[in-house]
């Protein structure tokens, strides 16, 4: 081979080395590129998956919060009424006794005078006691 022909299929040769290693990198810029725009595309998608699910947990302990509430309003209203049904139950006793103690004091007074001091010695009795 002649050297300014084999010179010159070498200047090829070299030209082809430098062109592959600039397509290569070309190829591998692009492909880091891609990957690099995929990834901020899955961050994304990601962020906006976590903020929807922190709504939906904002919403749901808002929503828990709320039937624990009336719940428990609920259940001291109950309660509350419960309470007034047996205080008033308690002050008709209260009354129908007091009337029986005078019907029977009108009726017998010289018993219940008699019922009376044996009640404050028993009660003087115990009080000495403790």
């Amino acid at each position: 081979m002649e050297p300014s022909r084999a010179a010159a299929e070498g200047g090829k040769s070299g030209a082809s080395v430098v062109e592959s290693i600039n397509r290569g990198k070309e190829a591998i810029g692009n492909a880091a590129n891609e990957a690099m725009d995929a990834a901020a595309d899955d961050l994304e998608s990601l962020r906006n998956d976590l903020n929807s699910l922190k709504e939906t947990l904002t919403s749901f302990i808002s929503q828990a919060g709320a039937e624990a509430g009336t719940s428990a309003r609920e259940v001291s209203s109950a309660l509350a009424e419960q309470g007034a049904d047996m205080a008033s139950s308690v002050a008709e006793r209260g009354r129908g006794l007091v009337g029986d103690l005078e019907q029977m004091a009108r009726r017998n007074p010289l018993g219940t005078l008699t019922g009376a001091v044996v009640l404050g010695m028993l009660i003087a009795a115990l009080s000495r006691r403790h």
